[in-house]
C-alpha cells in the first residue's frame, strides 16, 4: 500500500474502531425529570472529577428511564417509581435506591395557605374540595394541576400514598406531559396546586406546603414523619457492556462524598435512612385503610 494513503486508512478505521468498543469514557443517562434535577448534575460532575468519566444527561420520564435500560439503548438511567409488577418491558431493568425524595405540595409563592392536612390533600384530588377558601385562603378555584398517565414517578406514587389505587382519576383536566412544565405553570398561576418532588421544587420559585404540620426537610423525611416519601433509583442492565462502570458510579454515590452531595440537593441518601423502608409499608397499609373505609 502506498504510505502517503496509510494516514487516510487509519482516519477510517479508528473512528469504527471507537463504536465497535464503545466510549468507555462516556455514560449515558435517561430518566425521571426529578431525579435529574435532584442530584444527577452535582453527583455526576463530582465522578468525573474523580474518574474522568463523562456522564450525559438526558430526561424524559421514569418509564423512560427503566425501560431504555432494559432495551439497552442507554447503559444507565433514573427513575422515581419501581418497576410495574407483570411488565416484560421492565424485567431486565436493575433498580438501585439512592437517595429519598418526597411528594410535596407546591403553589404559587403568593399564596396565604402554608399546611394541609393529608385528607384536604386527598378531596382535593377527588373534586371534593374546589375552592381555595375551604383550605383558609382567598374566595378563588383551586387550579389543580396534574401530570400525564398514570406511570409517571409523580402520579403513580400519589396514587399509592394516598388513595391506594394506581387506578385512581384525578380530578382536572390541566394536565403536564413532565414535572418540568408543571412546575413552571405553578410558578405563573397564583391559583395553582400541583404535587412534585421536594429536591426538583427547590430549584423553583415556588412554595411547599407542610403536609400535616410537618415540613418536607431533611429531618422529617428522614425520621418518616413527613408521610409522602419514595425512593429514587439509579437504573441499569447487568447485560450491557458498560455495567461494570455504571455499578461503580452507583457505588459512588453510597460513598460520604456522594451521599453528602445528595443531601446538598435537598433529598435524604438511601443509606441515611433504611428504616423508611419499614414505615413505607405502613404507610401503604395506612392508605388501603382509608381507602378501605372510604368504599364502606
Amino acid at each position: 500500500m502506498p504510505k502517503h494513503l496509510l494516514p487516510v486508512l487509519l482516519i477510517l478505521i479508528l473512528p469504527l474502531t471507537a463504536l465497535a468498543q464503545g466510549d468507555k469514557t462516556t455514560l449515558h443517562w435517561v430518566g425521571c425529570g426529578i431525579t435529574k434535577k435532584s442530584f444527577m448534575a452535582e453527583l455526576s460532575k463530582a465522578y468525573q472529577q474523580k474518574t474522568g468519566v463523562t456522564i450525559v444527561i438526558e430526561g424524559g420520564g421514569a418509564t423512560k428511564g427503566i425501560r431504555e435500560v432494559a432495551k439497552g439503548t442507554v447503559p444507565m438511567g433514573g427513575s422515581c417509581r419501581p418497576k410495574l409488577s407483570g411488565a416484560t418491558e421492565e424485567l431486565r431493568t436493575r433498580m438501585n435506591p439512592v437517595a429519598w425524595d418526597a411528594l410535596v405540595v407546591i403553589v404559587h409563592p403568593d399564596n396565604p395557605v402554608n399546611n394541609l392536612t393529608l385528607s384536604q390533600l386527598r378531596q382535593v384530588y377527588e373534586g371534593k374540595i374546589t375552592n381555595w377558601k375551604t383550605l383558609g385562603g382567598s374566595n378563588q378555584p383551586i387550579d389543580l394541576l396534574i401530570r400525564r398517565g398514570k406511570f409517571s414517578g409523580v402520579g403513580r406514587t400519589l396514587r399509592q400514598l394516598v388513595f391506594n389505587d394506581f387506578d385512581k382519576k384525578f380530578a382536572s383536566d390541566h394536565v403536564y406531559k413532565s414535572s418540568g412544565p408543571l412546575e413552571k405553570a405553578v410558578e405563573n398561576d397564583p391559583w395553582a396546586l400541583a404535587v412534585t418532588g421536594v429536591s426538583s421544587a427547590k430549584k423553583r420559585a415556588v412554595k411547599m406546603l407542610a403536609l400535616n404540620g410537618k415540613q418536607p426537610d431533611y429531618e422529617h423525611i428522614r425520621s418518616g414523619e413527613y408521610l409522602l416519601y419514595r425512593p429514587l433509583y439509579i437504573t441499569a442492565n447487568p447485560a450491557d457492556p458498560q455495567y461494570p462502570e455504571v455499578k461503580r458510579f452507583v457505588d459512588f454515590a453510597h460513598t460520604r462524598q456522594g451521599r453528602e452531595i445528595i443531601r446538598k440537593t435537598g433529598a435524604v441518601p438511601y443509606l441515611d435512612a433504611l428504616n423508611l423502608i419499614r414505615k413505607q409499608r405502613e404507610e401503604w397499609e395506612d392508605a388501603r385503610a382509608v381507602t378501605t373505609a372510604s368504599r364502606r
